[in-house]
Formats: structure tokens, sequence, C-alpha cells
């Protein structure tokens, strides 16, 4: 089965910025005639690391700083969400703080920033965050083990240790499913459903002992469809995209990489990628007429340069192949057929799809 390359029917744009961008994110806005993209950059040579939102304008061709903001040190995860006229991001850093910038919906103009410190929530390695859409709530994991939920009050912020593994397991990955239930990944290609009504371990784990080759692989990243949030989209290690059904727990349905065709509802496919899959999210521009038991479509990036859509049971396609890594993605929930992307030589790349 060969893999589908489309660039040909898309428009590429692609902006150096001359320095490292960790991740990208579109900024959720209300005018429809400004979009906004919310980079998390480093910059090596003078050891500045920032939260930069640009503007981008479609005809003519432009993407340009709008404003920024300095990080105490890189950027590990970063997080856009709309509340009520605001633009909030969440950011957490390699020094392990949490940031929550907040800017005009109407402009994009940063306008306030709350922080926890450094090792208040995680004591050593980096961090994972999730923000929760539409809402102001964050949910923290990292390599220490522990587990917290974030809340921005009406002067300050609230936050609380929901978990503390007390470092015998690592968290790489975390998804919101609903306002009380998310999802983390870790080491091993572990998965974890937990519940807010149910304090204490998580209600349902998945160990991915069903391969040899993934107990020493990580999950990177996690998404959960919002009207489908019993089942887990994960990726992660040698290439792998494998979706998790709370309804068949232990059964992992492999979509593409390392154990492709093995598992519950599984059929031989193309990888679209044999290296690490650093994003993975539901890519909603494709309308597909599946019933409940098979997995919408999705998008990934990879450190072999690939971003890519991948759906059960067909042909994956190639949105693009470049020469170095692409680091991260987002789908511009507003039109979804724009997709912007962070690569590893120091910039950024916009594509629309026909």
């Amino acid at each position: 089965m060969a893999v589908t390359a489309i660039s040909e029917t898309s428009q590429i744009h692609r902006f150096p910025q001359y320095k490292y961008i960790h991740a990208v994110r579109w900024l959720p806005v209300l005018s429809a005639f400004n979009r906004f993209a919310v980079l998390a950059s480093s910059d090596s040579d003078s050891d500045v690391s920032s939260i930069e939102i640009h503007s981008f304008k479609p005809n003519p061709i432009s993407f340009d700083l709008h404003s920024s903001w300095a990080s105490p040190s890189p950027i590990s995860s970063l997080k856009a969400s709309q509340f009520l006229q605001k633009s909030v991001i969440a950011a957490s850093t390699s020094s392990g703080s949490l940031h929550f910038l907040f800017a005009d919906s109407s402009d994009g103009m940063l306008e306030s920033e709350v922080s926890v410190p450094e090792n208040e929530l995680h004591s050593v390695g980096k961090s994972c965050i999730d923000l929760i859409d539409g809402g102001v709530e964050c949910v923290t994991v990292g390599d220490d083990g522990k587990v917290n939920l974030v809340t921005v009050g009406d002067s300050n912020l609230n936050y609380r240790r929901l978990f503390d593994s007390d470092g015998l397991v690592s968290y790489t990955a975390v998804k919101w499913a609903s306002p009380v239930e998310f999802a983390t990944g870790g080491y091993g290609f572990g998965l974890q459903w937990w519940d807010q009504r149910k304090p204490g371990d998580p209600v349902s784990q998945f160990k991915g002992n069903w391969d040899t080759k993934l107990t020493s692989g990580i999950v990177h990243s996690i998404d959960i469809h919002p009207s489908r949030k019993h089942t887990c989209l994960a990726g992660g290690s040698l290439g792998t995209v494998l979706a998790w059904d709370l309804r068949w727990q232990q059964q992992p349905i492999i979509l593409s990489g390392a154990g492709a065709g093995n598992g519950a509802g599984n059929t031989a496919v193309q990888s679209i990628s044999e290296s690490e899959v650093w994003e993975i999210q539901y890519d909603r521009c494709i309308k597909s007429n599946t019933s409940s038991t098979r997995i919408l479509p999705a998008m990934i990036c990879s450190e072999d340069g690939i971003l890519g859509v991948i759906e059960q049971g067909e042909e994956p396609i190639e949105l693009l192949a470049e020469p170095c890594a692409i680091n991260s993605f987002d789908i511009d929930r507003h039109n979804p057929l724009d997709v912007i992307c962070s690569l590893e030589w120091e910039s950024v790349a916009i594509l629309t799809r026909q």
C-alpha cells in the first residue's frame, strides 16, 4: 500500500525565524479578519526564550511579529484556548514553571500574565500540559510522576496535586477528555485514564506489552475527539500511532508504525513514518463516514520530517516531507484547511489544503 502525496495540490509558505521553534499554535480569535499564531522559541546565541504572537495575512502573504513575552527558560509545552473575550495561552517551561498569558481576542495583543514558580508543580525534568477547551483549567504532568490541576481564579492561581507516583511512573503527555476526565501517557507506551470523581489512582490503565519493540517506547502526544471521548489516540516511538478504546481496553488498534497490522480490528497498513511521532491531532478537515467502531482520521508530524494524515484502512496521505524534523503542528479550528507547523531548521511552515 503506497503513501499518497498531495503537496502539489496545496499551498505551502515557509517563514524563516532564525531561532529554534519548540511549538506552534493557532490563537483562537473572535475576528474573522485577523489570524494569529503563537510560537514558543529560543535563541541559542542570546540565550533568550520567548512566546511570540505573529499575525498571518494570506493576501499578500505575510507573517509578522505582533507581540512577545520573555520566558525564564525554554518552553516544554504550549496550549491555547478561548475564554470569554480573551485568548488564553498556557505554557510550561523546562525549569518547571507554568505561565498563563491573556491576549485580546480582537487584536491578539498580550495584556497580562500569571505564573506558578519553579518547583511548585514539578521537581525534576520537563512537564507537559493541556488547557481545557473554553476554560482556564490546566492539567500538568511530568517526568517526576506528579499530576496537578491548576485553575486561574479571580485574582490568583489555584493548584493542587491530584497524584504523585513518587517517581515510579513518568508522564510525557496529557489530554483532557471532559471537564473531569483526562488521559496521560508515558514510558513503555503506557496510557492511563483519570476521573476526578474517583480520586486517587487512574481508573483505567493500558500497558504497551503487546509489542516487545515498544516496551521502552514513549508516548509523545495524545488526542481525544470531543464526540468520541472513549477513544484515545496516541503517537510516539518508532512511528507508532495507536488508538486505545476504553471498550476494549487491552486490544490496541495500530494505525501506523511498529506493530502495524497486529491487535484488534487491525489490517495491514503502510506506515507513514519510522521515527518519533512528536504530535498527533484528529483531522477535522477530512469528513469520514466511518462507524463508531472505526477510528476517525488523524494528522501527525515526525522526527523524519513527515506531516501526514492517517485513516484506518486507507492509504496514508503525505502533506509535507521536509529534510528536517517537524517538531509540532496545529490545525486551525476555525478553518481546518490551514495547518501551521514548526520545522527544526528554524522556520515555520503554513500549509493551506485545497
